[in-house]
């Protein structure tokens, strides 16, 4: 079998009756003229008029389209055209446009990348990358007590629009929508109060209408006042399977339906053990990203189970903060108690892998150095047929296992009983 592994596969063999199940996508089929879907959904959005009609109904000196950065794959080569076009046609200029790449608190990608996902519109328009620490404007509280600090330019344009990809999130409950403005364009304070309730997330798993996060998230997309969504869902193979354009709230909930039936996955049991691949390149780019993988495969396996998680992360860990964590923590608990005490960004994620191998051996094969690897409470090992080799002596070839070959994406659920 192979899984991926940044831009190449890794094989491996393991017995059949080892593997209760390789758990994949439920898959639907792309849409066959993505580009044309994109059309129709500009011309008949989601609860709201045409996006011709929103745009001619305002005076708009500056309109700003927000956008994903290099670690959340998105299909703009099949979204920016037709978006784009029905803006030039309502007679707003290239440069009364403004993108702004929703960085969060991540660092700016390269030019190569920019011209990679944004293609010639990269060439064409003004690209700005959002700083979480600099030209911020203050939106006042939110209902929770969140000070909202947002992007300056997104704050005050004339009609403002956000893009994204529907999938499962382990924190939000899904990405895309309202995650565009908090944490996307957001200052770095808000977006830390935001994500500081994972640990009650995490803990108590609520469903996603009772999620604290998102809410949080769509009061601040409500309050900076987007306009206008354009979000799609993708199969494991980028390929598009739905639009979902239109007002902000509903247009994204109406592809939530289908991002589940794709991606969460209903177990009977949990294993002993899983084998994980974040699903590579950009997933698995750093442990930062590819920890969400991790993230997944915990919930399909035992308490004292075994962890194997393929993820190259030729950019190691990819945050400062979150390195700091682990190279001050002796054990997983230290980590998993000083969020509580006071949370810190990159800090949450230290957590998140904590969490994981305060209760889990986790057998890591990826780009890192054997130490930087045990600092994070993980054991190197250099092939994943290595560590299937070590999961048949530490078992004594008596366990079951799962197979995760797209760990970013799919989520287990075990069904109660």
């Amino acid at each position: 079998m192979k899984l991926k592994y940044g831009r190449k596969e890794l094989e491996f063999e393991i017995e059949r009756s080892r593997v209760i199940d390789i758990l994949t996508a439920d898959e639907k089929t792309g849409i066959k003229d993505p580009e044309a879907a994109v059309e129709a959904a500009l011309t008949s959005p989601i609860a709201t008029a045409a996006l011709a009609d929103l745009l001619a109904a305002k005076e708009i000196n500056e309109l700003v389209i927000v956008v994903n950065d290099v670690t959340r794959y998105t299909p703009y080569n099949y979204l920016l055209p037709p978006l784009l076009k029905t803006i030039a046609e309502a007679g707003i200029k290239k440069e009364q446009v403004t993108f702004i790449v929703a960085t969060g608190v991540h660092s700016p990608h390269s030019a190569a990348q920019n011209r990679e996902i944004f293609g010639e519109a990269a060439a064409e328009y003004e690209f700005v990358y959002h700083n979480c620490d600099q030209d911020l404007s203050d939106l006042g509280q939110l209902s929770t007590g969140n000070q909202l600090l947002l992007n300056k330019r997104a704050a005050e344009a004339d009609f403002l629009i956000t893009t994204g990809v529907i999938l499962p999130h382990y924190m939000a409950g899904f990405s895309g929508g309202r995650k565009s403005i908090l944490p996307g364009v957001a200052g770095r304070k808000s977006i830390e109060n935001n994500h500081a309730m994972m640990v009650e997330v995490t803990a108590e798993n609520p469903a996603l209408e009772d999620n604290p996060i998102s809410r949080e998230m769509f009061e601040a997309a409500a309050k900076v006042g987007v306009d206008f969504i354009l979000n799609v869902v993708t199969n494991s193979s980028r390929e598009i399977v739905q639009v979902c354009a239109g007002d902000y709230r509903q247009a994204w909930e109406a592809g939530i339906t289908a991002s589940a039936e794709m991606y969460h996955l209903p177990l009977a049991e949990k294993a002993d053990a899983a084998l994980v691949s974040s699903g590579g390149f950009p997933r698995d780019i750093n442990i930062y990203q590819a920890q969400k993988a991790l993230d997944h495969a915990d919930h399909a396996v035992k308490k004292g189970g075994t962890i194997i998680w393929a993820a190259e992360c030729s950019e190691g860990y990819g945050e400062e903060c979150f390195r700091k964590w682990m190279d001050q923590a002796a054990k997983p608990e230290v980590n998993i108690e000083r969020i509580k005490e006071k949370f810190v960004l990159g800090g949450h994620k230290a957590f998140a892998v904590s969490k994981v191998a305060a209760e889990k051996e986790i057998i890591l094969i990826s780009s890192l150095s054997r130490a930087e690897t045990e600092n994070i409470f993980a054991k190197k090992m250099n092939s994943l047929q290595e560590a299937v080799e070590y999961l048949e002596e530490k078992y004594y070839g008596n366990y079951k296992s799962y197979i995760l070959p797209q760990g970013s994406l799919t989520v287990p659920i075990v069904e109660s009983k």
